[in-house]
């Protein structure tokens, strides 16, 4: 999506529901996902079934199909948690708890820095 000016965030969530591939949102602009290693994937999953039954009850997680909202900002990290109750239809998973972001080499400066620092400015996120 060439840009000429920098979108709204609800300008993003509308924008984005209608493209075929998912796109994180950096404030500014749609940032396309890149598909990820077998390795990364290995990881992710196992986290989630590592997760799942150590849950408090109501509490759920989720991989990284669905999005986050952060302080305007739209991610997907790669398994997050809610204890909140959630919408049949939702695309956004409300009140994160906590998320998980695997490491990469190319992802790990933006995980360890910019993303920590949105979730960290995220109150649901303990």
């Amino acid at each position: 999506m060439a840009q000429h000016r920098s979108l709204a965030l609800d300008e993003f969530l509308v924008w984005e529901r209608r493209q075929e591939l998912r796109y994180e949102f950096d404030g500014f602009e749609p940032v396309a996902m890149t598909g990820g290693t077998l390795h990364h994937s290995a990881i992710a999953t196992r986290l989630v079934t590592m997760l799942e039954g150590r849950l408090r009850p109501g509490c759920r997680v989720y991989r990284g199909d669905v999005k986050i909202l952060v302080p305007g900002r739209v991610r997907y990290p790669d398994a997050a948690v809610t204890c909140s109750p959630i919408g049949g239809r939702s695309d956004i998973l409300p009140n994160p708890v906590v998320v998980f972001e695997v490491l990469s080499a190319g992802t790990a400066a933006t995980d360890r820095v910019t993303k920590n620092a949105e979730y960290a400015a995220t109150p649901a996120i303990e």
